[in-house]
């Protein structure tokens, strides 16, 4: 028992490092397909915004934005990609809100789903991460969640399973859902903003802003991840 418990304590767990490289290689791979594939000859300005207009026309738009949360957080979509779209359909006020709402209601289906599923079940999908983090959320619930939702140790719907599956208190569940959201999707939002303004006249864009918003992404990320690898590291 004594070594079982030790065991995760002398593992070396860099995640706000290594999803920070890997956002920075997706980006990268995504800014060279637009520049050297022909990607940039179909997605032109002129596609996207029909695109934006055709979704902000919709009826219940907003009601089939957040469900199209919920069904793509459950597919491992880049929940990122749609937050951009979801920004140049209805803005940057309206975007942001539409896309918490969505997160929100996403979120909290995973944790009733995590309720009803098997414990077995859920501790395949995580592994050792789940008994790593189950004893958190019990002990530091709200805070372990806004941890884990700002440098994911899991997908988003799995870690919503799990802490369904530990009787987490559901509104410390979602406050730290939604503190944890915040940063990235205020991120997304204002990436979104600048694509936007750049879609009509790409003098517009402002780097001195997108790069204010990656080092203080950086910042919350790391600072986020040392606490959690403290937390993680900490006797149960």
């Amino acid at each position: 028992m004594t070594a079982d418990t030790a065991r995760p304590k002398k593992r070396p767990r860099k995640p706000a490092w290594g999803k920070l490289v890997a956002a920075a290689v997706v980006i990268a791979a995504l800014t060279a397909a637009w520049r050297y594939t022909p990607l940039a000859d179909y997605l032109t300005a002129q596609r996207i915004g029909a695109w934006a207009r055709y979704v902000r026309e919709m009826q219940l738009a907003p009601l089939w934005t957040v469900i199209a949360y919920v069904v793509t957080s459950y597919l491992m979509f880049p929940r990122p990609l749609l937050t951009l779209f979801t920004v140049i359909a209805f803005g940057p006020w309206l975007g942001f809100t539409y896309s918490m709402l969505g997160i929100m209601v996403a979120a909290l289906s995973h944790y009733y789903v995590g309720r009803l599923l098997p414990p077995d079940f859920i501790r395949k999908l995580m592994g050792d991460k789940m008994d790593r983090i189950g004893d958190r959320l019990r002990d530091h619930g709200f805070l372990t969640v806004f941890a884990i939702r700002v440098v994911p140790v899991a997908p988003f719907p799995v870690e919503g399973f799990a802490a369904g599956a530990k009787r987490l208190r559901v509104w410390d569940y979602s406050l730290g859902t939604f503190l944890g959201m915040l940063p990235g999707v205020l991120a997304t939002t204002i990436f979104g903003r600048e694509i936007e303004r750049a879609l009509n006249d790409p003098s517009q864009i402002n780097y001195w802003v997108l790069g204010g918003v990656v080092l203080a992404l950086i910042l919350v990320t790391v600072l986020v991840g040392r606490w959690l690898n403290k937390l993680q590291a900490a006797p149960a």
